[in-house]
């Protein structure tokens, strides 16, 4: 096996060799025997170390075990206990995702603190497939069908293309020690159930089964890389960036026989998952949206938006007399002028002497009015937002610039006219939107 990986190592990951590596050690089979392979390359590695003190005496033995074999082979070594089931309980997740959380994040610390490169893991080919099994049981797409990616990141997995077999082989035949983790025998978890329980079945079907699903994730793989291609040139002509948005053009979107897989392709990344909602949203009414933990979709006419859901709380900010500039949230620039020069979106000419210091600046609120410059008389900017045609996010995102709680400017976009500048007046002040 040595040479076989020694082969793979350095043809997949020839800049390892010049790397400065950590190696997540738990002191089970595999990553001991990841351990053994990589100590005998000429490279430089640490060990990495977790307790996560969930199988009690086990837990510590495990520690001890890694640290007593660092010693012993001037290997160094870095070990961090975590509190595992409080921060479970605090953040109402399993005990596996919390494992997870709390280990990679320490990993990319010590990357960042002690200079590594990068982090070897020691999953295997038995992982890919017990991977592959469960999200297949819990429905996925083609992305989640192909296993687990041999380099993410800074993060390695260099025995991806070994089998459990291989390992425990080479494990016995090299007379190396490892540390058993008695929850791996029960099937509690599904992962466990799967490896006891259905892949003995498959390998009992197929002796050659690994192999075959080695060469299935192979073809899964080069056709996720063709989808990958499709999908962002559909995506240049489909979509817009415009201000931290992802502006989705239905009118094109659905000249596409299969619109819903790039739908898919798009929007997973986002953290999307009620699909049937998605797809139907298409269809809906405008001002629908669905939400993921961190963004929105939203439905505006004949645009899907995506978006970062909006965490602000409704603030007020205020520019007092002799202030002539603004910085937060917006950057305002006030300036006495002797004349009215170009005026466009950004810049509005106000007279100074009806303004009543200090000015506001808010969100709009439901009942907000004001007089439209250029028309007569008053007109709610709920009504103005609707004949604008803004959409859900244009509104949220609408500042108002106020004089003793009179709308002065709905900045970007229209003047108030009761501050315009007349023939009588004395004082004239240029706001811009820088």
């Amino acid at each position: 096996m040595f040479l076989k990986f020694q082969n793979h190592f350095s043809t997949q990951f020839p800049f390892l060799q010049k790397a400065k590596i950590l190696i997540a050690v738990s002191g089970g089979l595999d990553s001991m025997v990841l351990l053994d392979l990589i100590s005998k390359m000429n490279v430089e590695f640490a060990v990495a170390h977790c307790n996560f003190q969930l199988r009690g005496d086990e837990s510590n033995e495990d520690e001890h075990f890694v640290q007593s074999y660092c010693t012993s082979n001037s290997i160094k070594g870095f070990f961090q206990k975590f509190d595992t089931k409080q921060f479970a309980e605090d953040e109402k997740l399993s005990f596996q995702v919390v494992a997870r959380k709390l280990r990679y994040e320490w990993f990319y610390e010590l990357l960042a603190t002690e200079n590594f490169d990068f982090v070897l893991t020691a999953h295997h080919l038995d992982d890919q497939l017990e991977t592959f099994l469960i999200n297949l049981s819990r429905g996925t797409g083609l992305e989640g069908l192909c296993g687990i990616p041999s380099q993410n990141d800074k993060i390695i997995r260099p025995l991806l293309h070994f089998s459990r077999a291989e390992i425990e082989t080479f494990a016995k035949e090299n007379n190396l020690k490892w540390r058993e983790d008695s929850s791996n025998a029960s099937d509690k978890y599904v992962r466990n159930k799967i490896r006891h329980q259905l892949v003995p079945v498959l390998k009992e079907l197929n002796p050659s089964f690994l192999d075959s699903f080695e060469n299935t994730l192979q073809n899964l793989n080069q056709t996720q890389s063709l989808v990958d291609d499709a999908s962002r040139m559909v995506y240049r002509k489909v979509v817009q960036d415009v201000d931290h948005q992802k502006i989705i053009n239905l009118n094109e979107l659905l000249q596409l026989p299969n619109y819903q897989a790039y739908l898919f392709q798009w929007l997973s990344p986002f953290g999307f998952s009620a699909w049937l909602d998605i797809y139907d949203l298409v269809n809906a009414q405008s001002g629908k949206q669905i939400f993921s933990e961190h963004f929105r979709l939203l439905k505006n006419r004949n645009t899907l938006i995506v978006e970062t859901k909006s965490t602000e709380i409704s603030s007020e900010y205020f520019i007092h007399e002799h202030q002539d500039e603004l910085n937060f949230p917006l950057k305002l620039r006030l300036i006495s002028v002797c004349e009215i020069g170009k005026s466009d979106a950004k810049t509005i000419f106000v007279d100074a002497e009806a303004l009543k210091f200090p000015l506001q600046l808010r969100n709009w609120q439901e009942g907000d009015y004001f007089y439209p410059f250029g028309m007569n008389g008053k007109k709610k900017l709920s009504k103005f937002f609707k004949d604008e045609k803004f959409s859900i996010i244009d509104k949220e995102k609408a500042w108002l610039l106020c004089s003793d709680n009179q709308i002065v400017w709905l900045v970007g976009k229209r003047m108030d006219e009761r501050f315009k500048v007349t023939e009588n007046t004395q004082t004239i002040l240029k706001i811009q939107l820088v």
